[in-house]
C-alpha cells in the first residue's frame, strides 16, 4: 500500500495546490491514503473547520497540526468536531482536540499521530513520553503514521530511531524545507527529517520576501504575509506492508508549478 504525507500547507497558494492537484496525484501514484500538515493553512497561521472540510473534499484523509494549532481564535471551539484532525499530543491535557485519531478507509484503517518537538520550540510535554502513551492506546494491529512537528534535525532523527520498528513512519514537519534523507530505518520505520512545504516557493518559507528581508536588514518587526506566485506541493510517498506494519520504501515527492502556473 502507498500513503502520501504532505509538508506544511501555507495559505491560499498551498490550499490551491491541494485543491487543483491532489486527486490527480492520488490516481497517478495509486495512493491508498493522504496525510497533510495544515497548521499554516489559514492565512499562514492555523486552521478552521471550513478549511479542514475543504481539504477532506480535495482528497486529504487526515490532517496534522503543530505550534500554530491555535492561530485562528475560533478553532479551539471547532477542533473536537473534526474527526480527521489531530493536534500535537504533547499539548496540555486540558486542551481540546486529540493527539491521535483512527482513520477508517473503505477496506483498511490506520492511526495518525501528531507530536511537537521541544528544541527551539515553545514549551510542551516530552514528545517521547507522549508518543509512548499514545501507542499504548492504539490497537497493535493498526499501522501508525507520525508527524513530528519539530525544529531541530537532531531531535527528529533521535525520535525516529527511538521508535524504529514501532510505527510505520516518522515524518518531520515545521521547517518548510524538504530534506534529502528519506530512508527506511533498520527495524522498518520510514523516516524523513522534513517533508517540506506546500505553498509559494519564491518566498521565505512561504512568506513574502520584502518584509522578511527588511526585518533581517533592520531588525524592525514587520507583518509577514503569505507570498503569491507559483507554488510547490512537497511530501513523501511511503510504501508499506499493512499486515506487518513495516515500511518497504520511502521517496521524497515534489510537484512544482512553472511561473506560468502549469505543473512540472
Amino acid at each position: 500500500m502507498k500513503i502520501l504525507m504532505i509538508g506544511d500547507v501555507v495559505g491560499s497558494p498551498g490550499r490551491r495546490m491541494i485543491r487543483e492537484n491532489l486527486k490527480r496525484i492520488r490516481n497517478e501514484l495509486g495512493l491508498d491514503a493522504v496525510i497533510a500538515n495544515c497548521e499554516n493553512a489559514a492565512a499562514g497561521s492555523g486552521l478552521t473547520a471550513a478549511l479542514a472540510r475543504e481539504f477532506v473534499e480535495s482528497g486529504v484523509d487526515a490532517i496534522t497540526l503543530g505550534d500554530h494549532t491555535w492561530g485562528q481564535k475560533e478553532f479551539a471551539a471547532e477542533i473536537d468536531s473534526l474527526e480527521r484532525v489531530v493536534r500535537p499530543g504533547n499539548f496540555p491535557d486540558c486542551c481540546p482536540g486529540k493527539g491521535w485519531r483512527m482513520i477508517t478507509m473503505p477496506t483498511w484503517r490506520f492511526a495518525v499521530v501528531n507530536v511537537q518537538g521541544r528544541v527551539f520550540m515553545q514549551s510542551v510535554d516530552c514528545p517521547f513520553r507522549a508518543l509512548e502513551k499514545m501507542l499504548a492506546e492504539i490497537p497493535r494491529d493498526v499501522p501508525v503514521f507520525v508527524d513530528f512537528h519539530a525544529e531541530a534535525t537532531s531531535e527528529k532523527m533521535t525520535f525516529a530511531h527511538y521508535f524504529d520498528g514501532r510505527v510505520v513512519a516518522v515524518a518531520g514537519t515545521h521547517t518548510h524545507v524538504q530534506t534529502s534523507d528519506a530512508r527506511v530505518l533498520e527495524n522498518g520505520t520510514a523516516f524523513i527529517t522534513d517533508l517540506g512545504m506546500t505553498g509559494p516557493y519564491i518566498s521565505s518559507i512561504g512568506r513574502d520576501l520584502k518584509p522578511v528581508t527588511k526585518k533581517f536588514l533592520t531588525g524592525i518587526p514587520a507583518r509577514f504575509d503569505v507570498a503569491t506566485g507559483p507554488s510547490t506541493l512537497e511530501g513523501a510517498v511511503i510504501e508499506f506492508d499493512p499486515a506487518a506494519r513495516r515500511a518497504l520504501a520511502i521517496a521524497a515527492f515534489r510537484e512544482r508549478e512553472r511561473p506560468d502556473g502549469a505543473p512540472r
